[in-house]
């Protein structure tokens, strides 16, 4: 298992992505990168954006497991307590310009992975992803 720890995070979303995507086991997910790309970008970019509101200083912990079967993606922060699994749905049948704003990075990252599971565990966010090979 790989094992990443950025801190601190404030504007450094684009750098940490780019840690991500080349760590080996990641970049060598060549049938699923696409996918795996789309949703930890979203994922790096609401934490870094929205988990520490009143602080700069913020920490991201990432760990990575692949195997033959599955990749899985662990990101870790201590951030505001925010399940994603909880949001409302966005209504992708209305017009763009009567949609609400938001939801829909959850509602790709649900349908783009095979499992996805959240838990708020010691102050931690923890957002366990995982796609099949």
């Amino acid at each position: 298992m790989r094992q990443l720890h950025f801190q601190p995070i404030a504007g450094k979303a684009l750098d940490i992505l780019d840690v991500i995507l080349h760590t080996p086991e990641v970049a060598s997910c060549k049938k699923v990168f696409a996918d795996v790309r789309m949703v930890c970008e979203e994922l790096v970019v609401n934490v870094v954006d929205y988990a520490y509101p009143e602080r700069t200083d913020g920490y991201l912990d990432v760990e990575i497991e692949k195997d033959e079967h599955a990749i899985t993606i662990r990101l870790k922060d201590g951030g505001v307590a925010f399940n994603p699994l909880e949001v409302e749905a966005p209504d992708i049948t209305k017009p763009l310009e009567e949609r609400q704003t938001g939801g829909l990075g959850i509602f790709i990252m649900l349908k783009k992975m095979d499992a996805v599971n959240y838990e708020y565990t010691d102050s931690e966010n923890i957002l366990t992803i995982k796609k099949w090979l």
